[in-house]
């Protein structure tokens, strides 16, 4: 099935093929055509240009953009979109001043999600992380990672697994599957996390891995969670089975996670809300990627990770939701991009730039998304009637898409 798109107000995103992420001053760089066209054929971008350029293209269907904006699909390189139930009450106890560690020493947090989860069956964890799978798709996410966590037991962390397996192979989105089994310590092990991450590296590692339930292995490395020593140990133990780091650090505390993620050839470091001068100088010259979560800074009330400082010293940076039920219940990356200008200091070309093609660096699919490129997956958003890429931070309460294409399928819009 081939589809002609014409008269397209502007064309957003394009890139040449061996374009693999975008970095410091050339985060400002978002490459377009204005009155273009686009032709797909299947789940593939066979070609565009400008209309003037157009010739006799034969096309299963033809569509009139009439002037709207065209732009790759929101890449999501973090989430937590499997999980159970909500935590509805810990939103109110922070509103009368709990912070969230204190809710966490509680037995709040994750270990209530853990809870939640492991009671729930693996058909109705399917089905409710399905809904929020297919909401997120309206609004413009054609690629997402996605982590376990809430498990926190073998047989409850290959629950979550599989269900992202599954929602993987029934939708036209690309999905990449995280390991998180040491996100935090269960109440069973308290006071025995080396304990707990020797179950993690013994018994629930290898069954992930024979199952090949996963493509990557993160850790919380965070004063309270997971040690630097820990990470490193978990990390190691994970290489015998291929799975590449992808590391949660900084988020409350600086504990050396960055140089961790970097010496361990981590694809992403992930939440960096506390960033000091050391972390930002060791990720210079690193194939890691950072990436900022706005959407918890703004639920929890923490800082939000400094972009400016890392695109100032010519570093990436990628965008995600942290889609979450306890520090960041939204998978609306639309939010997340106008949450990066208005309360980062990010240029909307920077955002875009950092919800797409660094978005799709860290997940490792830069090579089939992330942007609209000849071969590359044709997953793109079509815009309201805005003129400008500057419109979508701009109207950051309002719907912002009239049609969205996944894998060359029509997704109706929320």
């Amino acid at each position: 099935m081939s589809i002609l798109f014409t008269h397209i107000g502007e064309l957003i995103g394009i890139a040449a093929n061996e374009t693999d992420k975008r970095a410091g001053s050339e985060m400002k760089n978002l490459p377009s055509i204005k009155g273009a066209y686009l032709l797909i054929a299947d789940d593939l971008i066979v070609d565009f240009g400008p209309m003037e350029a157009l010739g006799e293209i034969e096309a299963d269907q033809r569509v009139d953009i009439n002037g709207k904006m065209v732009l790759p699909a929101w890449c999501d390189s973090h989430s937590h979109l499997v999980y159970a139930g909500n935590r509805v009450q810990e939103f109110v106890d922070r509103i009368h001043g709990l912070s969230y560690e204190e809710i966490a020493r509680r037995g709040g947090g994750i270990l209530h999600s853990a809870r939640s989860l492991q009671k729930m069956p693996e058909d109705q964890l399917f089905e409710e992380s399905a809904t929020r799978l297919e909401t997120v798709m309206k609004m413009g996410t054609g690629a997402l990672e996605i982590k376990s966590g809430y498990g926190l037991t073998t047989a409850a962390e290959l629950k979550m697994l599989r269900v992202i397996k599954r929602l993987n192979e029934t939708y036209p989105v690309s999905i990449k599957a995280t390991f998180l089994g040491a996100h935090a310590i269960p109440a069973a092990f308290q006071g025995q996390k080396d304990a707990y991450l020797e179950l993690v590296i013994k018994e629930t590692l290898p069954q992930v891995a024979k199952e090949g339930l996963a493509d990557y292995i993160d850790i919380f490395c965070e004063q309270g969670y997971f040690s630097v020593s820990d990470t490193f140990r978990l990390l190691e133990a994970a290489k015998a089975y291929g799975l590449v780091p992808k590391i949660h650090a900084n988020q409350f505390h600086a504990i050396g996670g960055v140089a961790a993620a970097v010496q361990c050839q981590a694809r992403s470091v992930d939440h960096l809300e506390v960033l000091t001068e050391e972390d930002i100088a060791v990720l210079k010259n690193s194939a890691t990627m950072p990436v900022a979560l706005p959407g918890c800074s703004y639920f929890l009330g923490i800082p939000y990770t400094p972009a400016r400082k890392l695109i100032d010293a010519g570093l990436p940076l990628a965008l995600a939701t942290d889609y979450n039920p306890g520090s960041a219940p939204s998978g609306n990356m639309n939010f997340v991009v106008s949450t990066a200008c208005i309360k980062m200091g990010m240029t909307p070309e920077e955002a875009i730039n950092a919800a797409t093609i660094n978005g799709a660096y860290a997940m490792g699919l830069e090579k089939t998304h992330g942007s609209i490129s000849r071969g590359k997956k044709a997953n793109f958003i079509i815009s309201d009637e805005h003129s400008h890429p500057g419109a979508i931070p701009y109207n950051f309460g309002a719907p912002q898409l009239s049609a969205v294409y996944i894998e060359g399928k029509y997704i109706s819009p929320i």
